[in-house]
């Protein structure tokens, strides 16, 4: 068998390596200090001061459960870190607490309901913290000894052997168990839960028992101590689930699977409030608590009057969710109406919100976030390089100097270059136009396009 070559290896590597990198992927908090004063530059964000400070109150009134019943709008022009100020609010909240992005215009082209779409939105950011005691087996794995049937076919069969600091028991497996733990490749040594249930096999780390076999074992390795007591344990398990994903299952006759079966459809009304019955009744008991999340409506102006008007009903409710919008319109039409509005939202649902604008970014800022990014992206970029980018996303806007940092980094791979050059990002500047070149371009051709009506534009 043919060896694979040093550049084969490397690209099976690259492939192993590579991941989808999101416009946001750098955000990793509102870079506020315990004092909630912003940072100049950090967990990703730039800038915004006023505005990130803003969003700390905000996230305190969260993580307190008193914002209940209220919204936020984040108004600011195009390419100015509103939805960073949300995805960073995401990130401070942490992964327990449920976060669903949504634009406005999605709720048109879903084949159901605008008020059930809404309403199946809010009840994606509502989570459910489940706490139910469950029974495990937790110990050192002593010896795992595996039968092979003499024929070759056949299931196999075997046995583990488990101990803790007072007793050990021997186990009869199974096939199923078998392949488990040939899956999470436990070896003695291993310190092991089982979950009697479900039978899942977690490995808690390695026992200190085994510290002398560190260097073989790379410094990756956790070391915990070999369990006491009895084998048989129970513990609290706490889970969350969203009240959306408890509704998909006890509205669909293939329960759990329904999940994973694409389109959820419209939900029955009847189903919800036997839910919230059973909820506020967990609640009760002491079984669960409710866990406010997040939901973010993108373009909110794109909603309609209809939309509106649910929205302002909804907010009424124990049960609903922290609202954040964000807006780049001015005082413009509510979509269904011929009234003009702040934004397009009407009156009385602004009198609800809590409004925080942003800025447009200066060159040092802007210079900053292309700086980011290029971290982000795996770029390296000269510093005249920068410069010229920065120039450019002041000059232009800074989502459009953003997207030239992937394409020029391309063209640098091209010619065997180490990093990007100001001359790199020239010529990608040239090929790719931005809006307002592309306007100059169309007021100079307009003869030949179709359907051009560029007196009412221009």
């Amino acid at each position: 068998m043919d060896t694979p070559s040093t550049a084969q290896v490397q690209q099976i590597r690259d492939i192993t390596r590579m991941e989808r990198i999101g416009a946001h992927s750098h955000i990793r908090g509102l870079g506020l200090n315990d004092s909630l004063e912003a940072r100049a530059v950090s967990q990703g964000m730039v800038g915004q001061i006023k505005a990130r400070r803003s969003a700390g109150l905000i996230l305190e009134m969260i993580k307190e459960g008193k914002i209940a019943g209220r919204a936020l709008l984040i108004a600011g022009q195009p390419g100015t870190g509103k939805t960073a100020i949300a995805m960073g609010i995401s990130q401070a909240l942490g992964t327990d607490t449920p976060f669903t992005a949504m634009s406005g215009s999605e709720i048109f082209s879903l084949e159901m309901s605008k008020t059930e779409a809404l309403t199946q939105s809010f009840r994606r950011s509502i989570g459910v913290r489940i706490k139910e005691e469950a029974e495990f087996i937790e110990g050192e794995v002593v010896e795992i000894q595996v039968d092979r049937p003499a024929t070759g076919t056949g299931a196999k069969i075997g046995k583990l052997t488990l101990k803790t600091t007072e007793m050990e028991t021997i186990y009869d497996l199974g096939q199923k168990m078998i392949e488990a733990l040939t899956k999470e490749k436990v070896q003695a040594g291993d310190v092991i839960a089982i979950d009697k249930a479900s039978g899942k096999i977690s490995k808690l780390g390695r026992s200190f028992t085994r510290a002398k076999d560190y260097d073989a074992m790379g410094p990756q390795t956790k070391f915990v101590q070999c369990p006491e007591g009895e084998l048989q344990k129970r513990k609290e398990v706490v889970h969350t689930v969203t009240l959306h994903e408890i509704d998909v299952i006890n509205s669909r006759s293939q329960g759990f699977l329904a999940l994973f079966s694409g389109d959820t459809g419209e939900i029955k009304s009847e189903v919800r409030e036997q839910i919230n019955d059973k909820v506020a009744e967990w609640r009760e008991e002491g079984k669960a608590e409710i866990v406010p999340g997040v939901l973010f409506i993108d373009e909110v102006h794109m909603l309609d009057i209809e939309c509106f008007s649910f929205l302002n009903r909804a907010l009424e409710s124990d049960m609903a969710p922290i609202l954040i919008m964000a807006t780049n319109r001015g005082i413009t039409k509510i979509r269904g109406t011929n009234y003009t509005s702040p934004h397009g939202i009407p009156i009385d649902l602004l009198d609800r919100l809590l409004i925080i604008t942003t800025t447009p970014y200066e060159a040092d800022e802007i210079k900053q976030i292309l700086k980011i990014r290029c971290e982000e992206e795996d770029v390296e970029m000269s510093d005249d390089a920068l410069t010229v980018l920065t120039k450019i996303g002041k000059e232009t806007s800074l989502r459009y100097s953003i997207q030239l940092i992937t394409l020029s980094n391309i063209i640098c791979r091209n010619r065997k270059g180490r990093e990007v050059t100001v001359d790199d990002v020239k010529r990608v500047y040239e090929v790719f136009l931005d809006e307002a070149r592309s306007s100059e371009m169309l007021k100079e051709y307009e003869q030949y396009f179709l359907f051009n009506d560029s007196e009412r534009m221009y």
